[in-house]
């Protein structure tokens, strides 16, 4: 971030994203920056819900009052991937393989129940992943004794057992993911183009990048194309007195029946 008042043009800066869940009538990418990564941006930002809140293990998120955490089978996985050694003939015999055909199991399971309802895939994840899960947590207790201290694999049974009640939550209710893949697919384009401009100019210009990704990223998540979805709202918005009436955008957000049709 450059020209940020009492801060170095050294200094980090974040985008924070935040997202409805994947089984939402209405998906949703928001974008906000934001001067650090204190846990005290998201818990203003989500004030006042109450829910599962899925991300990555990162404790600033504890301050969110109210929610309860759902962990990444994804980040799981690749710490195992991560573990994997590199100058072994057959890697599939090792303890890293074991762990991420345990994960491998969970998501096969997974893709086949995502066009149920929140009620019946919370039954069949009981029904056959939550099997799988107890098998897992079994065998972490069986290798632990056996894994050097301080290396890889080390790693990726810690964070099993440091996060094993986040990892079992999204158990609780169909609606939730088993990963955090959703937000990181959103946040890859971002990631992307940052390499290229590799700073914004000023925060001003880090909140105005923050409303455009989450305007294209939310029509993308809608099935529309982002430059007929832009094009059609800097047409049309300009003449809507949508600051006295909010309630006149309805017409223009993504999931609307008559924007469905004209900016697919």
């Amino acid at each position: 971030m450059l020209r940020e008042v009492g801060r170095k043009n050294t200094t980090s800066s974040y985008m924070w994203v935040y997202s409805s869940g994947q089984y939402s009538q209405y998906p949703i990418r928001l974008f906000e920056y934001q001067p650090g990564r204190s846990g005290s941006y998201p818990q203003k930002f989500l004030k006042g819900f109450q829910g599962f809140l899925h991300s990555d293990a990162y404790s600033g998120y504890n301050k969110v009052p109210g929610v309860t955490r759902c962990f990444c089978w994804a980040h799981q996985r690749r710490y195992f991937v991560d573990a994997l050694p590199k100058d072994i003939k057959d890697p599939a015999a090792t303890i890293a393989s074991q762990g991420i055909e345990y994960c491998n199991k969970l998501f096969e399971i997974e893709r086949k129940l995502k066009d149920l309802c929140d009620e019946e895939r919370k039954t069949e994840r009981l029904k056959h992943e939550k099997p799988v899960l107890d098998a897992f947590w079994a065998w972490i207790e069986s290798v632990r004794g056996s894994i050097l201290p301080k290396s890889k694999l080390a790693d990726a049974v810690k964070y099993a057992l440091n996060h094993k009640e986040g990892l079992m939550n999204y158990l609780q209710d169909g609606n939730c993911s088993i990963s955090n893949n959703l937000i990181e697919n959103s946040i890859r384009p971002f990631t992307v183009g940052r390499r290229n401009w590799l700073f914004s100019g000023s925060p001003k210009g880090a909140t105005a990048s923050a409303v455009v990704y989450s305007i294209v990223e939310t029509a993308k998540v809608n099935g529309l194309n982002p430059y007929k979805y832009l094009k059609f709202i800097f047409s049309e918005l300009p003449g809507v007195q949508f600051g006295q009436h909010p309630e006149f955008l309805e017409d223009y957000l993504p999931w609307n029946p008559e924007v469905q049709k004209l900016c697919k």
